[in-house]
């Protein structure tokens, strides 16, 4: 009996294995999307493929330093030092990761003032903007933290500029995020849905765990700095007192807000709601980056059927005219915006 136990042990280990080896890759899922345009050269693939790279080194980064400090290996006089060093790590790698892949001409990273334009031995059809390292500032309480990226393709074959990234992001041919917390995991959508991949570290290889995710049509959950409403302008303050004191016999909805912009709008996919970070009267444009963190944002919650709004227009109808521009935002399930955006077009 023993024998046979065993035998049909190791019969299931081998189809266990076996199962292991069908999952869906995020590089198989790619090549899946690739293989619907006979036209592609797999300039895209390859170009996924090395934001892979970077989000997998910054995952290995972070989870390093968190353990550091778990050990006591960092006193608190290293505590900056390491986040700090942690956000210049986490630019490199992904810069370097880019130029890399001979995909792209122009850069735009939250860390770097001005746009990397890639010399011309290296250069490919794509512009990427990226966040390496958003909420960096949660690094020490453990609160999730993550990398945010934009792709455009570029339009000409001249020399490439600065102007190739100034474009409003319905423009963009992908984004996505991928956050460092209790799991790592990579949210992206190539403008068919948004799928989300979870890091499987036995494997290294970031697995389909999320298939074509869709926001709730209208959620229950609101995420906003309250600290700051003293300089709400009014639709914001209307708002945030329906969420808490409902006229209409509805329950309150629940205040959830980390601080952390990836780990905010993760929640705010799944679960529902609406994230939001208003002008105020201390910052009138608003403080989150246009390209880097609202435009990728915004395009992911469109593309699972949620919508995005400025305060003024749809968000990814927004021109930049600078590469670090702010705005305003209002993400989330599409009838929680339909709300803010009836109370913004009662203002006018």
């Amino acid at each position: 009996t023993r024998e046979r136990e065993k035998g049909r042990g190791s019969k299931m280990d081998h189809e266990a294995d076996a199962y292991r080896t069908d999952l869906m890759t995020i590089t198989r899922f790619v090549l899946n999307e690739q293989s619907k345009y006979p036209e592609s050269r797999g300039d895209f693939t390859i170009l996924l493929s090395n934001i892979v790279l970077g989000c997998k080194f910054v995952c290995s980064a972070v989870n390093k330093a968190g353990l550091a400090k778990l050990i006591g290996l960092a006193g608190e006089t290293n505590i900056q030092a390491e986040q700090k060093k942690l956000d210049v790590l986490s630019n490199d790698v992904f810069v370097k990761a880019l130029v890399s892949s001979g995909r792209t001409s122009v850069l735009v990273s939250e860390e770097d003032e001005e746009a990397t334009l890639v010399e011309s031995s290296k250069r490919g059809k794509y512009c990427v903007v990226f966040d390496p390292l958003d909420g960096s500032s949660n690094i020490d309480c453990g609160v999730s933290i993550g990398t945010i990226f934009g792709i455009y393709t570029m339009s000409h074959n001249d020399e490439p500029t600065t102007e190739d990234v100034l474009k409003p992001g319905n423009e963009m041919v992908a984004a996505g995020y991928c956050m460092y917390g209790s799991s790592c995991m990579l949210v992206l959508s190539t403008g068919t849905g948004v799928n989300g991949f979870t890091l499987d570290p036995s494997l290294g290889e970031f697995i389909l765990t999320h298939p074509d995710i869709k926001i709730p049509k209208k959620g229950n959950i609101y995420s906003v700095n309250e600290g700051n409403a003293q300089n709400w302008d009014g639709p914001t303050t209307k708002y945030v007192e329906k969420c808490k004191f409902p006229k209409d016999g509805s329950p309150a909805k629940s205040l959830r807000y980390v601080g952390s912009m990836v780990a905010d709008v993760h929640r705010t996919l799944l679960y529902g709601g609406i994230f939001l970070y208003p002008a105020d009267k201390k910052s009138p444009n608003g403080k989150l980056r246009v390209l880097y963190e609202v435009f990728p944002m915004s395009f992911l919650m469109e593309q699972a059927g949620g919508q995005a709004f400025t305060g003024k227009k749809r968000a990814l109808d927004l021109v930049p005219e600078k590469i670090h521009e702010r705005s305003p935002i209002f993400l989330g399930s599409y009838e929680d915006v339909e709300e803010i955006k009836a109370l913004y077009a009662a203002e006018e």
